[in-house]
């Protein structure tokens, strides 16, 4: 006989609450949106020659604004798309789909956040709170509401909302008219493309299933890879753009990073098993960010 209690087993409210709450934010896309605010904010401070300690309340403004605009969007994303969420399997958990949170107070909650971190944005400088509201409408305006569901540019559309972190991070210590920031705004572009390229292959009956206009729904695998490789050759500029700024390291490690997504996007052309080259090809590209900007943070410490 089992003496255990049940409810002791299971996860709190709290908890289950917490689980809602990182699937309503898209917890790991949060996280590669504020990393570049970050990393820009810190790289501003060295190339400028300012202290972090100096700086303190701006970066808490910084981080809590950015944080809070970012959400705001994923926020909104999720209250317009939930009837899409219900036709595809990578999206079940969702609160707006499981029905954990209203729709009603995922609405208000969007707005509530995107105001008050605009609001803190505009309390760090002009430019990063122009460049925080800017990345909010492309995403929510241009990418959720309008192109999403009508053409495959959705995804050059969202790749533009997320290459405006970095401006924002830099752009609260100092203009943004300077190489560092501008590079990280082309990397964020480009890279983004085949990272969701690589998710809609991999998710490609869900998107079929739901009629979202991705590019292998509409011109099928084949292309899609090859249009991934196209976009993952634009980044070689990169290492030769950033090699006087941060050196012989960064510029080895970043075009060593850069040839092997080549190679991985070229076997994608000749694997018959396309899946699991999307998933393969969607990790790479985790790494090749994350690498990328902690590397910039490390030799500037």
């Amino acid at each position: 006989m089992n003496t255990h209690n049940t409810s002791t087993r299971s996860p709190s409210k709290f908890i289950n609450l917490l689980i809602d709450i990182k699937y309503l934010l898209k917890g790991k896309v949060l996280a590669a949106n504020v990393l570049p605010v970050f990393t820009a904010y810190w790289l501003a401070l060295y190339f400028n020659g300012e202290n972090f300690t100096d700086h303190w309340v701006l970066f808490i403004l910084t981080m809590a604004g950015s944080t809070l605009v970012i959400s705001g969007a994923l926020m909104f994303n999720n209250w317009f798309e939930y009837d899409l969420d219900k036709k595809m399997d990578r999206t079940q958990q969702r609160p707006t789909v499981t029905g954990s949170f209203p729709l009603k107070g995922v609405l208000i909650a969007a707005v509530a956040t995107t105001v008050i971190g605009l609001a803190l944005m505009l309390i760090t400088t002009i430019e990063a709170a122009v460049y925080s509201f800017l990345g909010w409408f492309f995403y929510v305006v241009l990418y959720t509401f309008w192109s999403k569901r009508r053409y495959t540019i959705n995804t050059i559309i969202g790749s533009i909302s997320g290459a405006f972190t970095p401006l924002i991070g830099w752009a609260v210590i100092a203009p943004a008219a300077h190489v560092v920031p501008i590079a990280l705004f082309y990397i964020l572009i480009i890279w983004q493309i085949p990272h969701t390229l690589a998710i809609a292959v991999k998710r490609l009956a869900d998107y079929t299933r739901a009629g979202v206009p991705m590019l292998p729904v509409v011109i099928g695998v084949d292309a899609t890879i090859r249009q991934n490789l196209y976009y993952v050759i634009a980044l070689v500029p990169v290492p030769f753009i950033l090699l006087g700024t941060f050196g012989w390291i960064f510029f080895t490690v970043s075009l060593i990073l850069t040839l092997v997504w080549i190679f991985l996007s070229v076997k994608g052309l000749q694997t018959d098993n396309k899946e699991r080259w999307a998933n393969i090809n969607l990790k790479y590209s985790l790494i090749y960010l994350i690498t990328l900007f902690i590397l910039m943070i490390v030799l500037t410490i």
